[in-house]
This record gives structure tokens, sequence and C-alpha cells, in this order.
């Protein structure tokens, strides 16, 4: 992960996982874990030098051979130019619609704006809502404040299959409530 993703979800308010975004819970240190890590050998695939594993990180930061080893490995499995790969959109950091600020999941998002852009009257469009299939990228919600507050109060990511039609996600919708019953 990069810095700023990061430092998103350690936010003092709620420190959230970087991958599934669920709230991290206070823990204490695996110092069993650390003491094995400190006395465990290993070799650099890459230049084949032995040393440590608590060593290794910064090591491979530096060794182009470990680098090159690395690059190999990613050559070896990408199918497709890396190139290609940003042709998805991104459905987990936001941008601010106000201020240059980058980075936000939805919920940082929403309660960014709302702790400092609650009285701003200026038309902006929702990136949330444009990076999604069905958004539009130039529409500009008369008042975003509240479309935020009533649109993104949960995150689509956990209700929506991005892959499936329209008319697939119709029938399961309906399946499903038809069971409920």
């Amino acid at each position: 992960f990069c810095t700023p993703c990061l430092q998103e979800c350690l936010k003092p308010k709620k420190p959230v996982c970087g991958v599934c975004r669920s709230t991290l819970s206070p823990g204490s240190r695996a110092l069993d874990l650390e003491k094995q890590i400190e006395t465990t050998e290993t070799t650099c695939n890459g230049c084949n030098k032995k040393m440590y594993l608590s060593k290794m990180r910064s090591h491979a930061a530096a060794c182009s051979k470990y680098q090159n080893y690395i690059m190999e490995g990613v050559k070896a499995v990408t199918k497709e130019p890396l190139h290609n790969t940003r042709n998805f959109p991104n459905r987990f950091t936001f941008p601010c619609p106000y201020c240059s600020e980058k980075n936000f999941d939805q919920e940082g998002l929403v309660e960014h704006c709302k702790t400092l852009h609650s009285m701003d009257a200026k038309q902006v469009v929702c990136p949330i809502c444009a990076s999604m299939p069905w958004g539009d990228p130039n529409y500009r919600s008369a008042n975003f404040m509240e479309h935020l507050q009533r649109r993104h109060r949960f995150s689509y990511d956990t209700f929506v299959d991005y892959d499936a039609d329209e008319d697939d996600m119709m029938a399961q919708v309906l399946m499903r409530s038809l069971r409920d019953k």
C-alpha cells in the first residue's frame, strides 16, 4: 500500500483494514513471532546472500538482483501488458470534489465533506457515483451533501456484483425475495 492509502485507513477515529475495510481492534504485539523473525535465516532470491528475515525487507529494497528476480516473475505471470490493468475504474478510493484531498474510502469521503464542506453550495460531481457503471461523470448534484448522506450510507460493493448484468441481478433479487417469505 502507498502511504496516503494507509494513512486514510489508520485515521484515529476509525482505523480499518486496508483490504476489506473492516474496523481494526486494538491488539498486542506478537513477541514470539518477532523473535522468530529475528532468528530465522533466509537467502535472497536475487543475490543468494544469507540474512535474517528481519533484514530481508531492507535488503530487497536495495538489491538490484532481487528487483530483477521480481520483474521476471511479474513478466511470467502477466498475460496482458501492465498498462491495460488501469482500464478498470477505481471504486475503492475517491477524491474530494471540493478540495485537492484524495484517497478517501466512501465513509471517509462522507465524513470529510460533512466536517469541512457542509456549507459549500457549489454543484459538484459525486466521485463515488461517477465510478459506478451506471454513473454519469458529468452530472452535478444540486445538493451534494444531501446526496452523500442519502445515497452513500453504505458501500455499494457490499451489495453489488459489478460483473453481473442488470437482468441477472433482478432475477437473483426476485428469487431471494420468494425464498425469504
